[in-house]
């Protein structure tokens, strides 16, 4: 009975596999992967031998300690700051909460390695371990911000004034009702955060803070040590790996927060005398992750320098930059849907780690993933070779995770039993998908765009590699500039990529970006 059983099992479990949707779920799996697949096979040519070299000198744990206490610290004050926000703006009667909450995502527009340089261009002493935790907490601290935010609004508020009216206080409601409804935002924001940690280059080459991440850059770009370089991408993915797994045991997979049915808002907590502190609060945190940024352009681009670099055409590097991210949120977005599906219909243990998996290549550095793509493209794609689908590829597979985090968060948001009910009806798979789910999660697909869109138009270091030739991006001009530390022409190209990059931020802003 139990081998029939098994049997039976099995058999559901490789028709499910061979369906239409697990074969693209795994075309699309594998084709994201591939840079993976290539860190793996360059560390296994390089053999034991170098690894154990490598891991025994004193470098290989400087950088492990570094990126580990970073991380955890980083993605401490992000969850507590975005937590706490999105608590004050959707729970409290604090003031100004329609403004706030657009301009407290608003630092999602300034790209990372933007606002390193400009903390450094104006004093030296933000530089090292608690300069990089200054200046990527207020960076990436949005990352938590949308998806609690979003997932408190839509949340029911009955649960807590059921705790109030039990004599519950305000504190051990937040505590003991609040925070576990808004966990699974939480655990998925704080994911993302590490994983753009672990990822990041520009921003600590700026601050002059070693990572795992600008360690890999110099071992490929410069010593031109593809082994090591291998060996360190590979120890990277280890650490994403423990820490994809620690948020799956973290958030765990229950659902999301119960939705109001009512539409009702519930009454806000009063904050009585502390309004006004907590305010202050806010708008201090907008002063470090916005002021000082838009302060050092403004300051440089009145000053000015001179540069002995040629002069560039602003007006075709915008058009590249939109031309590329645009093409990039698009085709990530499409590659999104069948794996999202997939998890969503299957809701098992294995759909879950399939759509967990897709999110390591978010850890990858960005020389990591465009020495991969050159690999794959001169190997196999030949003709596209230094073409316009070898950048956009880079960028699919780098910020193919918050493509998925946009279309998860739709399909999150669709009534159960739709699909079933249409197909009850005769109506075949593929018209449910197309004249059912497809609809609804419309408008879900397009902050999922508008989250790729955001990424690649400000993405740098795997653009440097995979341009064609002779194009140029606001980022790859920015830090050209600034890498010959002429900041008042590189002041022009930040301020173009901060406002190109509000258009899609405000969109997020709106429409909320949850898991």
């Amino acid at each position: 009975m139990s081998s029939t059983r098994r049997h039976g099992h099995l058999s559901g479990l490789r028709r499910r596999l061979l369906s239409p949707l697990g074969l693209l779920t795994a075309g699309v799996l594998l084709t994201v992967g591939s840079p993976l697949i290539f860190v793996v096979i360059q560390a296994t040519r390089a053999g034991w031998a170098p690894a154990k070299a490598l891991l025994h000198r004193p470098i290989a744990a400087t950088l492990l300690w570094h990126t580990i206490t970073l991380t955890v610290a980083v993605t401490t004050t992000t969850a507590v700051i975005g937590f706490g926000a999105a608590y004050l703006v959707e729970r409290t009667d604090l003031p100004l909460r329609r403004v706030l909450s657009v301009v407290l995502v608003m630092p999602l527009a300034v790209p990372e390695f933007v606002a390193g340089f400009s903390w450094v261009s104006l004093t030296s002493s933000v530089r090292g371990y608690w300069g990089a935790v200054l200046v990527m907490t207020c960076a990436l601290y949005p990352l938590v911000y949308l998806p609690v935010a979003a997932a408190l609004r839509r949340s029911d508020t009955g649960v807590e004034e059921v705790a109030r009216s039990l004599g519950r206080s305000r504190w051990a409601t937040l505590f003991r009702v609040t925070l576990p409804l808004a966990r699974p935002a939480l655990g998925g924001g704080a994911l993302l955060v590490c994983l753009y940690l672990l990822g990041e280059y520009g921003a600590f080459a700026a601050l002059q803070f070693q990572t795992f991440a600008t360690a890999i850059f110099t071992e490929y770009k410069v010593a031109y040590d593809t082994a090591s370089a291998s060996v360190l991408t590979l120890m990277l993915c280890l650490i994403a790996l423990l820490v994809v797994a620690g948020e799956i045991r973290v958030s765990g997979r229950r659902p999301l927060a119960r939705a109001s049915s009512s539409g009702r808002t519930g009454a806000r907590v009063r904050l009585g005398a502390a309004r006004f502190p907590a305010l202050a609060t806010l708008l201090a945190l907008m002063v470090l992750a916005l002021g000082v940024p838009i302060g050092a352009l403004v300051y440089w681009w009145a000053r000015g320098t001179s540069s002995t670099l040629p002069p560039a055409s602003i007006g075709s590097d915008i058009l590249s930059t939109v031309g590329y991210s645009l093409a990039a949120a698009l085709v990530a977005t499409l590659g999104a849907v069948p794996v999202a599906l997939y998890s969503w219909r299957r809701r098992t243990r294995w759909a879950a780690t399939v759509e967990r998996g897709a999110y390591l290549t978010r850890a990858l550095p960005g020389i990591a993933v465009g020495l991969s793509i050159v690999y794959l493209f001169i190997h196999y794609l030949r003709p596209w070779y230094q073409t316009a689908p070898m950048l956009i590829a880079g960028y699919v597979v780098l910020f193919f995770p918050l493509a998925l985090t946009g279309v998860r968060a739709a399909l999150a948001a669709v009534p159960a039993g739709v699909e079933e009910v249409a197909r009850s009806l005769g109506v075949r798979p593929s018209r449910v998908l197309i004249r059912v789910t497809l609809p609804l999660i419309a408008p879900g697909l397009g902050v999922a765009a508008a989250m790729v869109m955001l990424a690649a138009s400000t993405e740098l270091t795997a653009t440097l590699l995979l341009r064609p030739i002779g194009t140029h991006t606001l980022a790859t001009q920015f830090w050209t500039f600034t890498s010959g530390l002429a900041y008042g022409e590189a002041a022009p190209y930040a301020a173009m990529m901060i406002g190109l990059s509000a258009v899609p931020v405000l969109i997020l802003a709106r429409r909320g970006a949850v898991r």
